[in-house]
């Protein structure tokens, strides 16, 4: 057992606060050992006492701030003893001599280790807030375009999107110290903007794409293999390396991997690279060239204030979502030590929905799918028609558009007070009568709530399938609230934005025919398993009925394998539909002597000078829902004629003469319902069927060299099918021959 004694000297520290006390830390090998919090005298003396039972290892007494853990003692540039091992030969006690603490040291430690707090808000871009979300605040540094995360600390935000955290930071590290806690990777927005820029500066070689770590060898094309010496950069020359003739198996070895980049010569090696480069500024964002090695100075491990960057996921809908990440050209620089900041969640996170519900018992019918009711011809505040169609009266091919599939039905279903149960009616004479939904056209959904309780997220399932006193109706949220844990809504549940405004979707497919349905939401009360009290809903700021009208078109088919003309079904590229109807009727080749080739499918054909191309073609929609068709030749690999812009568009079309029966002859040529809405064509809203068409074209422009060729006839239709707006009732028709120019 030996007794080792420190004598620690603030005697000449002027104004010394005698209850500010210092942190001593014996250090064996490197590694801690014990340390001690010490208060001086009145005289300004304290002492350091360790007591050794084994002597083994190089010793080291290390003097800091009070605040710093014993592992960040070992990393700051901080006032150190060594005590070497000869020194205790023959004593069980050596007492060291004073160890002076200049006022330099005295005041840097009152501000190399303090508290930081973060305060704020995570919110959807509505405004409305993201709960359950673990948002985590990171320091991050960055040279040339390495960046490294240091994680500070993390919380979760509550009912209000709101989080708070706080956490220590500490600055005066040894250089090789706070490198050696940072893992280094590519930043991508750096490696974006540097590589560019440089990219496009003739004076430089060009630079070499960014290696996944820190890597000196990269600037040695533009310093020579003398400057890297002695910082952790190449040896020898790799591109003398690479171009050895080839002698046995290690010829053409890549570069070597670096060796560990010492951070405290960075700066001497900044002074020569800048010299190198030419000015960037008007070709980077400032916030490189003022914050980025080489640019600027680099010392981050004398950095006392950090600099912040977040990241925040949340589990939403049963899977874990990134709703935040941001990039070094989005960090706080020097923050605060009191923080407040707003972050915006980007897609996919579920939020609590804004509640703007009015008290009572009344409902607005606010939306089909995603299009607003006020979008909708014939509800209040969209043009009176056409009736239910969304973007009513517009001219573009996605205008005047039905429903088809499942359609939800949207409002503020949420705000049912006073109301245990719902029930759906339709109305298909314009609301002179009324009828229930049937079972098998109501759809089930899911709601999800954020139980702060079990810090997750739960899934509640709405379905109308099993009848309840012989009606099929909807919980309200209210209802489930009331009989679901009734204290704990608010505050340590809240519901998230998942269908929290879902009426009903509406399952048309198969279940209502084509045409224009009024609807509205009749409420109930329970108790005891019987409905009572049946009322229809109303609007929240009037006695009107609430309702919505809505037009739907679904995709109707026959059986495969269809005509022998027009085959469809398995085996085939073709839908066994008539919602579009497509069919490539006939192709020829149209000689100068006005004599007439046919192109048969598996045909072969040869084309002389002046032959024109006509192809006869059917792209028809019975409904009248028709949005545009297409016709391409596709050849040689991956290479297209769109024939109908090659023709000119509506001026190389014309109307097939005598149609192609039961299919008339197009009334408008389109080929889009944009073009056929607009003057010359002039179609009236919201119809337009196309039909029977005949397409003509210099056969050369058609096909341009010998080789195989298909034709390619494609409609859709305009129809907003399971809420996506993707021309999902869609038809192909195709047919291949050969050709020789």
């Amino acid at each position: 057992m030996a007794r080792l004694t420190l004598p620690l000297d603030a005697t000449g520290i002027e104004a010394r606060d005698r209850k500010q006390p210092v942190r001593a830390l014996l250090t064996a090998g490197g590694k801690p050992v014990a340390s001690q919090l010490l208060e001086f005298d009145p005289k300004g003396m304290a002492y350091a006492r360790f007591e050794l039972k084994e002597t083994a290892g190089a010793l080291r007494i290390v003097v800091g701030p009070p605040d710093a853990s014993d592992d960040e003692l070992v990393g700051l540039q901080t006032l150190g003893i060594d005590v070497p091992l000869r020194r205790f030969v023959g004593r069980e006690e050596l007492v060291l001599p004073p160890l002076r603490i200049p006022e330099y040291h005295w005041h840097w430690w009152l501000r190399w280790c303090r508290t930081f707090t973060v305060r704020g808000r995570l919110l959807c871009p509505d405004g409305s807030p993201v709960p359950g979300a673990v948002v985590c605040a990171y320091d991050v540094d960055a040279f040339w375009w390495w960046w490294s995360k240091q994680q500070l600390a993390c919380a979760t935000t509550d009912a209000s999107g709101s989080f708070s955290m706080s956490f220590r930071w500490c600055c005066g590290w040894w250089p090789w110290w706070w490198w050696s806690l940072r893992r280094w990777q590519v930043e991508p927005d750096l490696a974006r903007h540097l590589h560019g820029a440089l990219q496009r500066e003739p004076r430089l070689p060009k630079i070499p794409l960014p290696d996944p770590a820190p890597d000196l060898n990269l600037f040695q094309h533009l310093l020579g293999e003398q400057a890297l010496l002695g910082m952790g950069g190449a040896r020898t020359p790799p591109r003398e390396r690479l171009a050895l003739p080839l002698r046995g198996a290690n010829a053409f070895a890549p570069t070597p991997p670096l060796a560990r980049v010492q951070p405290d010569l960075l700066d001497s090696l900044r002074e020569r690279l800048v010299a190198k480069l030419p000015p960037l500024a008007d070709r980077l964002d400032p916030r490189l060239t003022e914050r980025l090695w080489p640019w600027a100075p680099w010392q981050p491990w004398w950095d006392c204030t950090p600099d912040l960057v977040f990241r925040a996921t949340q589990r939403c809908g049963g899977v874990e979502r990134v709703v935040v990440d941001e990039g070094w050209l989005q960090a706080r620089w020097n923050v605060p030590q009191v923080l407040d900041v707003t972050l915006t969640a980007g897609e996919g996170a579920c939020c609590v929905p804004i509640n703007d519900c009015d008290d009572g018992e009344c409902l607005a019918l606010a939306k089909v799918c995603s299009v607003d009711a006020d979008q909708v011809g014939g509800n209040p505040g969209a043009d009176p028609a056409p009736v239910g169609y969304a973007f009513p009266n517009v001219i573009a091919n996605g205008a005047d558009a039905p429903f088809g599939g499942v359609v939800h039905i949207r409002g503020t279903a949420q705000c049912m007070s006073g109301i245990d149960y719902y029930e759906i009616e339709f109305s298909a004479d314009g609301g002179a009568t009324w009828g229930v939904v049937p079972a098998d056209a109501l759809g089930g959904f899911v709601r999800e709530y954020w139980d702060f309780a079990l810090g997750t997220d739960v899934n509640v399932g709405f379905s109308a399938t099993v009848p309840i006193d012989g009606h099929h109706v909807y919980e309200t949220v209210a209802h489930y609230e009331a009989t679901h844990t009734p204290a704990d809504w608010g505050g340590s549940k809240v519901w998230l934005g998942t269908h929290i405004d879902l009426v009903f979707p509406w399952v048309t497919q198969g279940v209502f025919g084509d045409g224009t349905y009024r609807l509205r939401v009749v409420g109930y009360d329970e108790a005891g398993g019987t409905l009572s009290n049946p009322r229809v809903m109303r609007l929240c700021d009037d006695q009107d009925e609430a309702q919505i009208v809505v037009t739907i078109d679904n995709q109707s088919s026959y059986p495969a394998p269809g005509p022998i003309s027009n085959p469809c079904g398995p085996g085939t590229t073709h839908t066994c539909t008539d919602e579009p109807m497509t069919d490539i009727l006939d192709a020829r080749i149209v000689h100068a002597d006005s004599s007439a080739t046919p192109i048969g499918p598996c045909g072969n054909i040869t084309l002389a000078e002046g032959d024109m191309l006509e192809v006869d073609f059917i792209a028809h929609d019975a409904q009248g829902h028709l949005a545009w068709y297409s016709l391409i030749a596709t050849y040689g690999e991956n290479l297209a004629r769109d024939l109908i812009a090659l023709a000119g568009g509506a001026a190389g079309l014309m109307p097939l003469p005598g149609g192609a029966p039961p299919v008339p002859a197009a009334a408008q040529v389109g080929p889009d319902y944009a073009t056929a809405r607009s003057a010359p064509q002039n179609a009236t809203a919201p119809t337009w069927a196309g039909g029977a068409l005949r397409l003509r074209l210099p056969a050369a422009t058609a096909f341009p060299e010998s080789c195989c060729y298909q034709l390619e006839l494609r409609a859709y239709k305009r129809t907003i099918v399971d809420c996506q707006a993707n021309f999902a009732h869609r038809n192909l028709s195709e047919r291949s021959f050969q050709v020789t120019v």
